[in-house]
């Protein structure tokens, strides 16, 4: 009798004990159209005395509206991300809509290892929000201010819940950049 070692599949490839791998999944979930969002948090200062904090941002295509009454929404962040770690600190943060002529943002914040969000915001026309302190993109179709109601654990994600303080309509008739089977995409 010829024994058989079998081989083993790729991470990816192989599939969960529900019986979908993460091919299959990934490959399911390009197929769903969204609206792409710049998220911001303003870092406080170290000390009360010490340098200026930094302003932080991410691109994020999973968020949505949860609630009309209270106003709320949902962003969700990869567990352990710089925002991810700020956010559970700092329960103030910003959202802005990202209309089609800023793809090139869009691609900015979404870069993996970069140095600085310093230097990413430094040519960036923006105002400071009132209630966040977190900066709000001029251009951008909507704008809104936060402050985390919940965080919620879910998988490899953390699911933040946020009350909509401040909303405004920076650029309302504007296109939306949309992402859509792994590509930022302009709807025609």
């Amino acid at each position: 009798m010829l024994k058989t070692t079998p081989v083993p599949a790729p991470p990816d490839a192989s599939p969960h004990a529900e019986g979908v791998s993460n091919d299959e999944f990934r490959a399911a979930m390009s197929r769903l159209a969204a609206g792409v969002c710049l998220i911001t948090a303003h870092e406080p200062p170290l000390a009360a005395d010490g340098p200026r904090g930094e302003d932080v941002g991410m691109t994020a295509t999973a968020f949505l509206s949860v609630s009309l009454d209270p106003p709320l929404v949902l962003v969700s962040l990869r567990e352990g991300s710089r925002m991810d770690d700020l956010l559970a600190q700092q329960p103030l943060w910003a959202v802005s809509v990202l209309a089609d002529h800023q793809l090139q943002i869009a691609g900015r914040f979404a870069m993996k290892g970069r140095i600085s969000d310093r230097l990413l915001f430094a040519d960036l026309p923006h105002v400071r929000g009132e209630a966040s302190g977190a900066p709000l993109l001029s251009g951008a179709l909507a704008t809104l201010e936060c402050r985390t109601e919940n965080r919620v654990e879910a998988g490899d994600h953390t699911l933040v819940i946020g009350r909509v303080l401040t909303a405004s309509l920076p650029s309302p008739d504007s296109s939306p950049l949309t992402y859509f089977r792994g590509r930022y995409r302009h709807l025609s």
